[in-house]
């Protein structure tokens, strides 16, 4: 088995390299095509499973400073990785990898350990946590479309389940769904806008940027505009891109951007946000000082108020 598609990290002025993001296999996207080559690409000796059991992830020393995403060889499966759904990955140094939901197993005994991947993702490599959203959001949106959305027919998997064929109509093709959110760090002179969700109890005073998805017929830019003035009463100007992340519950990709407050006068939409407030950069230097904490590294959110406290934006 050849291929000459090998690629690389994606670097720029602003790029995320961290948690979901700074992937650097090969996704194969040509070879990928021919079903003789995935073939033999998914039976050959040198192949690798990540395993995929009721949500949570396989993990090797989980329990270590230093845990890792585990990719088994066929024999150390112990099981038929055609049993459940699967999908293929790309080529981590030349090996084969593909996902595999074996959910519907009873039990799964593997060398490792199955864990929810949340609490251990900004441990994980880049590669690894790359490796899982492409997983997760491949393999949800391949469960969520087992029957085509026009006609009830089943679907069939294509090009290693980067798309999938209507049975009934050959011409129509699905392909993976990625929802794009906006998540915005608002910013007037030394203070930015940080808000507190109702998703979370009362006793988390967890601030972050502000977020919500993009609307049908607007662009990035005014889904930035709308959603803070919506959620605050705050008008914006110079709205700037700076990073994004892959949110792969189930399939989101967080659009990070930065913005600059044109009124500061707060009214906040009480069905989405409890509170909201300006902080300043001693503030979100020592939150805990200051009753309240902000996202940890595995969120973007993070990575955009670090930016901004750090004069990097």
């Amino acid at each position: 088995m050849e291929t000459n598609t090998q690629t690389g990290p994606v670097t720029s002025a602003h790029v995320y390299a961290g948690v979901y993001a700074g992937g650097t296999h090969d996704r194969a996207a040509i070879p990928r095509r021919d079903s003789a080559w995935l073939n033999e690409a998914f039976s050959g000796p040198s192949a690798r499973f990540l395993p995929i059991w009721r949500d949570l992830h396989l993990i090797d020393a989980a329990d270590s400073a230093t845990p890792a995403l585990a990719l088994l060889p066929r024999d150390t499966l112990g099981f038929d990785p055609a049993h459940g759904p699967s999908v293929f990955l790309g080529l981590r140094d030349e090996t084969p990898v593909f996902a595999v939901d074996i959910s519907t197993l009873d039990e799964a005994v593997l060398p490792g350990a199955f864990v929810p991947v949340r609490p251990l993702a900004a441990m994980l490599s880049g590669a690894d946590t790359a490796l899982i959203a492409q997983a997760r959001s491949l393999l949800s949106w391949r469960a969520a479309n087992r029957f085509c959305g026009r006609c009830g027919a089943l679907t069939s998997s294509e090009d290693g389940g980067a798309r999938l064929r209507c049975s009934a109509n050959a011409d129509h093709l699905i392909f993976p769904r990625v929802d794009p959110v906006v998540i915005m760090l608002v910013r007037d002179n030394d203070r930015a806008l940080l808000a507190r969700g109702t998703r979370f109890p009362p006793e988390r005073r967890l601030f972050s940027a502000l977020a919500g998805f993009v609307e049908p017929g607007e662009s990035a830019e005014e889904a930035v505009a709308r959603e803070v003035f919506e959620e605050t009463g705050i008008r914006i100007t110079n709205i700037r891109y700076h990073s994004s992340q892959p949110w792969p519950y189930p399939g989101a990709l967080m659009l990070g951007f930065m913005a600059d407050a044109v009124t500061t006068d707060l009214a906040i939409d009480t069905e989405e946000i409890v509170e909201a407030r300006w902080v300043t950069r001693d503030e979100v230097r020592d939150p805990s000082a200051h009753a309240f904490e902000i996202p940890g590294p595995a969120a973007i959110a993070h990575h955009l108020i670090a930016a901004w406290r750090e004069g990097r934006d």
